[in-house]
């Protein structure tokens, strides 16, 4: 039946959300809360430099290069120096907090920390958005192959470039 909100509506899929418009603050709330949860149950430590690292990956859905996200730090008052960033965000992807986007050299906050999933990023190649989703279909798919090769996938991450409807002139035209 698909997971459903505190009033019992369908969820709508994160990808849905970052392609349109949306309570992002209700969203970055609900992301945040579930790392918050994460790192507890980890026993991980979210210090305040991580924790703003985070809330900066979260204010939009869209990937940012450790060096964006160290200009921000440094403008706050977490320090100028490149491990700043770099070890906040290898806390933030070692904890699942946080993906890095090879195709665009950047982080992305994980919208869903809580669950176990293989992300998969739609990433418009005009705008730069990034959505994340769930591909279940896709890792299983790449299993079997791999399975066919004697082969065990530990980590899976697809990324799909395209057009974001907004870049696509999807919106407008329908």
């Amino acid at each position: 039946m698909g997971n459903r909100n505190e009033r019992g509506a369908p969820e709508r899929p994160q990808a849905v959300l970052a392609f349109s418009q949306h309570d992002h603050a209700a969203c970055r709330g609900a992301a945040l809360a579930a790392a918050e949860r994460v790192a507890a149950q980890r026993g991980a430590r979210l210090t305040p430099v991580r924790r703003r690292a985070l809330e900066i990956l979260l204010e939009e859905h869209r990937a940012l290069g450790a060096y964006e996200l160290l200009e921000r730090l440094a403008a706050e008052g977490y320090g100028h120096q490149p491990p700043v960033a770099y070890r906040a965000l290898d806390f933030l992807v070692e904890h699942g907090l946080a993906h890095r986007i090879r195709r665009l050299n950047a982080f992305a906050a994980c919208t869903c920390p809580d669950a176990e999933h293989a992300p998969a990023f739609l990433i418009c190649r005009q705008c730069n958005a990034v959505a994340e989703v769930a591909a279940p279909r896709a890792r299983e798919g790449l299993e079997v192959d791999a399975a066919a090769l004697g082969f065990a996938p530990e980590r899976v991450m697809i990324e799909a470039l395209g057009l974001c409807p907004a870049c696509d002139g999807g919106e407008a035209d329908r």
